[in-house]
């Protein structure tokens, strides 16, 4: 059925089968006997280049515990550009690294009030995303 399926697609709108997806908007696609593999690597290692944080001290967790966060948080403001660039690129990281965005998603409540302690937050995700950066998500079959 799938066969005839394809055979009608390619007839009535002269599309051709090139096989198996392996990239799509820079996600790596391989699929195997036990399931989809996707990654962005090479993206997670831009983004850490981009913020200068490849070289950073290496953290398994990505929030620290007992941080308090709210719009009126203490300190110095900082530039709200610089902190929507840095959400927005997560942001998209969280399509293979998914337990961030819890932290992304703090953050982005935070934009337009930003201070040093929301940009230490980020950085932190920064750093957990540089011990990570070579996972791979599967999904299983």
């Amino acid at each position: 059925m799938f066969r005839d399926f394809k055979q009608t697609i390619i007839k009535e709108f002269g599309m051709m089968d090139i096989g198996l997806i392996s990239r799509y908007l820079g996600i790596k696609i391989k699929q195997g006997e036990y399931g989809i593999f996707i990654n962005q690597k090479k993206f997670a290692r831009e983004v850490l280049k981009k913020f200068k944080m490849e070289d950073f001290e290496k953290v398994s967790t990505f929030i620290e515990r007992g941080v308090k966060m709210s719009k009126n948080n203490e300190g110095k403001k900082i530039n709200s550009t610089t902190l929507k660039n840095l959400v927005e690129s997560l942001r998209y990281l969280t399509c293979t690294h998914p337990y961030i965005l819890l932290g992304v998603g703090l953050m982005n409540k935070f934009i337009e009030t930003s201070s040093i302690t929301h940009f230490k937050v980020l950085n932190r995700v920064l750093q957990n995303i540089n011990c990570i950066v070579d996972s791979v998500l599967l999904y299983g079959y």
